[in-house]
């Protein structure tokens, strides 16, 4: 007689040699649910090498390694940007990492960043120092909790509020630039100021591009790829301040482009008053709102 095979994965469980937990997913596979055991290895050994770039910039800071932090910040972006690519394109998306991957985030551009900034510049301010950084954290903390619950309830190609990354990466090329220069008042009260204004966009209505609509697989016009080579060369010239640039442009770009439909909004409803004609109560609010993909 043939063994029910979820049984067997009961006893298996039950028998084995290691006293740690075997982990099993339930897949839904058609009309019905499939349980897998392990977990896939290859997009989780990336997410594995952001969490521990994320780490070791908190170790650096604590030895005042400043500018290994910050990089090793930018790095821990670059780990956490291809393994969801590469488990989109290896189809090994599973639960387990995409819960794997939000916590690795929260160690990489919550806390990270936070105790870096702090032991940089903002440990001189006593409670206020320390309360930047905790609120830099607690909303690098709920902007990944909301984006975890709106997942597939929301356009993929806008993040709604800052994602904690650009969060990340503002913080730590801010540090990169600064790490060979004294903190005096001034430079302490503009990093609390960044500090805390990267952490209120994140938990933000705002809208940002999230560029995942870019197909790297297809072709793209020739000249797509001189642009491609002169970013790089523009980034090499001076590496800090070009990418604390360009993360300043991208986490302003969205309160930006929010107080231009606001502009935009006004105009038309004010041309309408002038004119006599009714204004639709949604027309103000349409941007401001989540809507669900149909």
């Amino acid at each position: 007689m043939s063994q029910d095979p979820q049984k067997h994965l009961d006893e298996q469980d039950d028998d084995s040699l290691l006293p740690f937990d075997e982990h099993v997913e339930e897949v839904q596979e058609g009309d019905k649910k499939v349980r897998h055991r392990g977990v896939y290895l290859l997009p989780n050994l990336f997410t594995t090498a952001a969490l521990f770039s994320g780490f070791y910039a908190i170790i650096s800071a604590m030895h005042g390694r400043f500018e290994v932090a910050a990089v090793a910040i930018l790095v821990a972006m670059v780990f956490d940007g291809l393994d969801g690519r590469v488990a989109r394109l290896t189809n090994t998306s599973s639960a387990f990492g995409e819960q794997y991957d939000s916590l690795a985030d929260m160690v990489s551009f919550g806390v990270a960043p936070a105790l870096v900034v702090f032991n940089w510049g903002l440990a001189d301010f006593g409670k206020v120092g320390w309360a930047a950084a905790f609120a830099f954290t607690a909303c690098a903390a709920l902007r990944l909790a909301r984006f975890n619950t709106q997942i597939g309830t929301v356009d993929k190609s806008q993040f709604v509020g800052l994602a904690s990354p650009s969060a990340a990466a503002l913080i730590a090329s801010m540090v990169w630039v600064g790490h060979d220069v004294d903190v005096e008042w001034g430079i302490a009260t503009a990093a609390t100021l960044i500090t805390i204004l990267a952490a209120l966009l994140m938990v933000s209505n705002v809208r940002y591009t999230s560029f995942k609509g870019i197909d790297f697989r297809g072709r793209v016009p020739f000249v797509a790829m001189l642009v491609v080579v002169l970013v790089f060369v523009v980034i090499t010239i001076d590496p800090a301040r070009v990418l604390l640039a360009m993360a300043a442009c991208y986490a302003f770009s969205g309160p930006a482009c929010w107080l231009w439909k606001r502009k935009s909004v006004l105009f038309k409803r004010r041309s309408a008053e002038a004119s006599g004609t009714p204004v639709e109560a949604g027309d103000a609010d349409a941007s401001d709102n989540p809507e669900p993909r149909s």
